[in-house]
C-alpha cells in the first residue's frame, strides 16, 4: 500500500508459534503509541477474533470471508462494515469458519491472489498499520495476505521441526516476491 499505511503479515505454516499473540501485542503497542491499527484475522479458526473478546462466532454478522466475497463479486460495498472496535482502540476485521470455504471459492477466480489486496486498498489512508494474522497453512488465503502486505514477520519456535518447516515459508515468500509482490520484505524472523 502506498498511502502511508503499512501492511504486515504475521505468518508461519506451523500452528502454536505465537502468530496471534504477536499480532495482538504488536497491535496494542502501536495503538498505545497513537497509531491507527486494523487487525485482520485471516485464520478460519478465528483465534485473533476470540482473543480480542468475540468468543461466539454466531454474534459476528460480517467477517473477512464476506468482504472477500463482496470483492470477488465486483459490487460496490462499504469496506468498513463489519469492522469491530476493541476497548484498547484497535479495529478488527474478524474471521469465522466461513473463511475456510473461501479457498474453494477463490480457486477459480481470475487474479485470485489479489482479492484481499483489493479489499485492503479500499481502506487505504484510514489506518497507519494493518496487521494480518495468517492461518497455519500456505493456502490461498495466506498467499493473499502475502500479496497484500508490505512485509512479513515470522515467529518461530526454537526447535528443530519448526525451524525446518520455516524453509517452506521462506520459499513461498521468495516466490510471492518474484511473481506477485516484488516489494514484499521480511521485517524479521524471531523466536517465541
Amino acid at each position: 500500500m502506498n498511502s502511508g499505511t503499512k501492511t504486515i503479515a504475521i505468518c508461519n505454516e506451523k500452528g502454536g508459534v505465537g502468530k496471534t499473540t504477536t499480532t495482538v501485542t504488536l497491535g496494542a503497542t502501536l495503538t498505545a503509541r497513537g497509531y491507527r491499527v486494523l487487525l485482520v484475522d485471516a485464520d478460519p479458526q478465528g483465534s485473533l477474533t476470540d482473543a480480542l473478546g468475540w468468543k461466539n462466532q454466531n454474534d459476528i454478522m460480517v467477517s473477512l470471508s464476506g468482504k472477500l466475497q463482496e470483492e470477488v463479486s465486483g459490487v460496490e460495498y462499504d469496506p468498513k462494515e463489519g469492522i469491530l472496535h476493541t476497548p484498547e482502540g484497535m479495529d478488527l476485521m474478524p474471521a469465522t469458519l466461513e473463511l475456510a470455504g473461501m479457498e474453494r471459492l477463490l480457486i477459480n477466480e481470475m487474479s485470485r491472489e489479489f482479492i484481499l489486496k483489493g479489499y485492503l486498498e479500499r481502506l487505504e489512508g484510514q489506518y497507519d498499520y494493518i496487521l494480518i494474522d495468517c492461518s497455519p497453512s500456505l493456502g490461498l488465503i495466506t498467499l493473499n495476505a502475502l500479496t497484500a502486505s508490505d512485509s512479513v514477520l515470522i515467529p518461530v519456535q526454537a526447535q528443530y521441526l519448526p525451524a525446518k518447516g520455516m524453509v517452506q515459508l521462506l520459499t513461498t515468500v521468495a516466490r510471492t516476491r518474484q511473481r506477485l509482490n516484488r516489494n514484499l520484505k521480511i521485517d524479521g524472523i524471531f523466536l517465541t
